[in-house]
């Protein structure tokens, strides 16, 4: 296909305009180079001459915008170019009426506004959602562990649920609130908390033989929130 080929500048989606790839003189007022023309009876002709002076040019990239400013623009045209390398020609924008760009930009500014009102409302649903359940699984770590700290149960609930995190409190057990679940997510919490695990796995020592080493501090911590809350209730 030739580059400025007269058939090319018209589709059934209406006028087409070029970006022509070597330097392109009006046929009619003789002005050039040519950033855009459109071919009339085989001759390239600007836009002033084509009567197309008074668009302006939208680039590609944005479809609902491209959208709303041709519904929105009495007169629109494609501007195309074509690519060597691919041997067809391709769209680069169009050519819409000042006024219908503006019109279309406040519809999707509208719209715009409206998605984000509606994330903010997500956000804060979302938000109040975490809190109630942080909520409730710091009062199943304390009815499973009467005598765990109030502070510390909502840290352990607070960390063990935050979303997104993969952690247990945010897996189908957490979200039920099983038994399960937040004894593993209290476990965990005195795992790194009250026993010197971090610093075995920071010198070397394998996960498997660090657990093993702290296993009897981590027994010893549950064992005494757990006899506190029965002394508490004798």
């Amino acid at each position: 296909m030739s580059p400025l080929s007269p058939q090319t500048f018209r589709t059934p989606e209406g006028l087409l305009a070029v970006q022509p790839l070597k330097r392109k003189r009006c046929a009619a007022c003789r002005r050039g180079p040519l950033p855009l023309l459109v071919l009339e009876e085989g001759v390239p002709r600007c836009l002033d001459c084509a009567d197309l002076g008074h668009l302006v040019f939208l680039p590609r990239g944005d479809t609902a915008l491209t959208r709303r400013a041709r519904e929105e623009s009495g007169l629109s045209v494609v501007v195309i170019r074509f690519n060597r390398r691919r041997g067809r020609y391709e769209r680069q924008g169009v050519l819409v009426e000042a006024a219908g760009l503006a019109r279309a930009e406040q519809r999707c500014l509208a719209d715009a506004e409206v998605r984000r009102r509606r994330r903010m409302r997500d956000a804060q649903r979302r938000a109040e959602q975490d809190v109630r359940f942080a909520e409730a699984f710091a009062a199943e770590v304390r009815r499973l562990f009467p005598g765990c700290p109030a502070g510390r149960a909502r840290e352990i609930a607070a960390h063990a649920s935050v979303r997104g995190s993969g952690r247990v409190g945010r897996s189908a057990a957490g979200r039920a609130l099983s038994e399960g679940a937040v004894i593993s997510a209290v476990v965990a919490s005195v795992r790194h908390v009250d026993t010197p695990y971090d610093d075995l796995l920071m010198s070397g020592v394998p996960r498997h033989e660090a657990r093993r080493r702290i296993s009897a501090a981590v027994e010893s911590v549950l064992r005494g929130w757990q006899d506190e809350g029965v002394e508490a209730v004798g």
